[in-house]
């Protein structure tokens, strides 16, 4: 299939002429899945230390416009997370959404940082930690949701279960490009599955200047086969999961535990 990675604003999308703007781009890239960055409808939540149940309820809110208007987008599966309440809990949860099927809520973030600007300790509960491998058109895909990608475990188990993509939204800092990039590329040849990322880019909030780079990595050898810039906000390239399937059999993959 053809998945596209990106980095993005809120700010670039929250209109009309923004979102027509994105659906454009896509097309143009005959793109076929779209993997969105970290909790993207909304200003990034997890900035102040301060936990403000106004702003998760305004965050849920945007994200529920914004989910219900992704069959406007000329793809058939759009990939992310975004703020849901659930029984008076606050989560981080990645979504699959299918043109055939709708929307599914798939995991919830359970290794979550707390430190200046990403207080997400303080504002989200731990997801259960079950990392489940979802079943995306035939194609099987694993979440690690931005700091999760750290652990390297989680790759090494779905390697075992058969992954195809692992897909990572983020919402990581301008400082730190280089290191993410190793992280998946690591996570790649550990799981021999494709690493595909999308991030937040600019002050989504005041302080915090998103670094953008979105990416994907082969199950192989761990190469870049693609990254996004600022003159190039979306990449658009082609997965093959038999290429996946391949490298489960080769170096280090197949070395037992």
């Amino acid at each position: 299939m053809r998945i596209t990675v990106c980095e993005l604003a809120h700010t670039e999308i929250e209109s009309d002429g923004g979102w027509q703007a994105l659906g454009a781009r896509l097309e143009t890239q005959a793109a076929e899945w779209l993997l969105l960055p970290e909790m993207l409808f909304s200003p990034w939540l997890a900035a102040s230390r301060a936990v403000d149940p106004e702003r998760w309820r305004d965050a849920v809110k945007r994200h529920d416009h914004w989910v219900s208007r992704l069959p406007e987008l000329p793809v058939r599966v759009v990939i992310g997370s975004r703020p849901v309440i659930d029984r008076g809990c606050f989560f981080n949860e990645g979504f699959v959404w299918e043109r055939a099927s709708g929307y599914r809520g798939v995991h919830r973030k359970y290794y979550l940082p707390n430190e200046e600007g990403f207080w997400e300790a303080r504002w989200y509960a731990r997801g259960p930690g079950d990392f489940r491998v979802v079943d995306v058109e035939g194609v099987m895909v694993g979440f690690l949701i931005c700091t999760e990608l750290w652990f390297m475990n989680r790759a090494r188990v779905y390697a075992g279960e058969g992954v195809h993509v692992i897909v990572c939204p983020r919402a990581t800092g301008a400082d730190s490009t280089a290191k993410w990039i190793a992280g998946g590329t690591a996570a790649a040849v550990v799981s021999g599955a494709f690493c595909v990322s999308s991030n937040f880019v600019g002050p989504n909030v005041a302080g915090i200047p998103f670094g953008g780079t979105g990416w994907a990595i082969e199950p192989e050898e761990g190469r870049l086969l693609g990254r996004t810039s600022k003159a190039n906000p979306l990449v658009t390239l082609d997965i093959d999961p038999a290429w996946a399937e391949k490298a489960k059999h080769t170096y280090p993959r197949y070395v037992r535990d």
